[in-house]
């Protein structure tokens, strides 16, 4: 599996993350969204020059040209709820591509909440079979969720090539996926974070995507 790590270069995708991380900035829930969905754009961009093009004549007012257009047919498949904002981001740029989402949640197993199981209850999907697969969610802290979803949108049909995206990840993370997926998949993080604390949040990351997206829940 490739891992791209965009924290690792200079771009404007470190403002939106410094933003998203800022305790003072996460009060407004419609900016921490709006940061969320930029940073989806800005990796759909950056995913779009891995993809297949073949020119196309194009006919303009006054005459013809030709333009490489991608031939890739995409599938974006995100985890519910904490992966909207990113999946729109996506969507913005792949207006055209098919979309997919999956119910994968954490859930602690032990009283004192440092042990979690992952439950997969519900998946709306078209076959994945020869597509180019985009899986898109936040947060790959343990990476259970990711790996979830990545099997069971597999079990749709086997995609011609698999990307992942992650606003924040972890190196357990990475190493959990690195095990579950195919090795010509392509991992993309806006930042990788040391580690999780004992509650198996990301340290230092910015807390729970889906609580300041929408709010907290039960």
């Amino acid at each position: 599996m490739k891992v791209i790590n965009l924290s690792e270069q200079n771009s404007v995708v470190n403002q939106y993350m410094a933003e998203l991380r800022d305790k003072k900035y996460q009060q407004n829930r419609l900016l921490f969204r709006n940061n969320i969905m930029r940073i989806g754009e800005m990796m759909a961009y950056e995913i779009s020059k891995t993809l297949i093009y073949k020119p196309k004549t194009v006919t303009t007012p006054l005459g013809t040209i030709d333009i490489p257009l991608s031939k890739d047919d995409l599938l974006i498949a995100t985890v519910l709820r904490a992966g909207l904002p990113l999946h729109e981001g996506f969507l913005r740029v792949f207006d055209r591509a098919q979309n997919a989402f999956v119910s994968a949640y954490r859930m602690y197993t032990n009283r004192e909440h440092t042990e979690v199981g992952i439950h997969t209850e519900y998946m709306a999907s078209p076959s994945a079979k020869g597509k180019t697969l985009l899986i898109v969610d936040p947060m790959l802290a343990t990476g259970g969720s990711m790996a979830a979803a990545y099997e069971a949108l597999l079990k749709t049909g086997k995609p011609s090539r698999v990307h992942i995206a992650c606003v924040i990840g972890t190196p357990e993370g990475v190493e959990v996926l690195r095990q579950t997926v195919s090795d010509d998949t392509t991992l993309w993080c806006a930042a990788i974070d040391p580690g999780m604390n004992e509650h198996k949040y990301i340290v230092p990351g910015f807390g729970d995507a889906g609580d300041l997206c929408y709010g907290e829940k039960l």
